[in-house]
């Protein structure tokens, strides 16, 4: 049986939420300020971002 996810739920946990490829951290952003390259990360520094990836 498949569990239900609320939407409410997915919003805080996905929405905004930015993963660091160099040290894997997480954190939330503007996604036009990290597609231009604006945001680092904030424990390594490095601008390489990627979306949180969702589980199928």
């Amino acid at each position: 049986m498949v569990k239900k996810t609320f939407p409410e739920a997915m919003a805080r946990i996905y929405h905004n939420v930015f993963v660091c490829r160099v040290c894997k951290s997480k954190m939330r952003a503007d996604p036009a300020k990290v597609k231009l390259g604006k945001v680092k990360c904030r424990k390594c520094g490095s601008r390489a971002l990627r979306v949180k990836h969702k589980p199928l």
